[in-house]
């Protein structure tokens, strides 16, 4: 059952909601104003990673983009 992010259209608030399935996802309402108009965020995980060979660390950087704030995992060895 995964945790999802929200943020309400109308007042702005961000909430999260654990959900049984995805069907569920229509049903979800602001938690604090009640309003339907939620849109979906994504959500950054938290992950370890072990055994790569490199004393290098990942790291998360975040900047602005046309769709908010986004963030990309650099991951020590791997390249585009």
């Amino acid at each position: 059952m995964p945790i999802y992010e929200f943020v309400c259209e109308d007042c702005q608030h961000e909430f999260e909601v654990l959900l049984k399935s995805r069907e569920e996802i229509d049903s979800v309402r602001c938690q604090k104003c009640e309003s339907p108009r939620v849109k979906r965020l994504m959500s950054v995980t938290g992950a370890v990673i072990t055994g790569s060979g490199s004393s290098s660390k990942p790291s998360l950087s975040t900047q602005k983009c046309d769709t908010g704030t986004c963030a990309h995992l650099n991951l020590p060895g791997y390249t585009k």
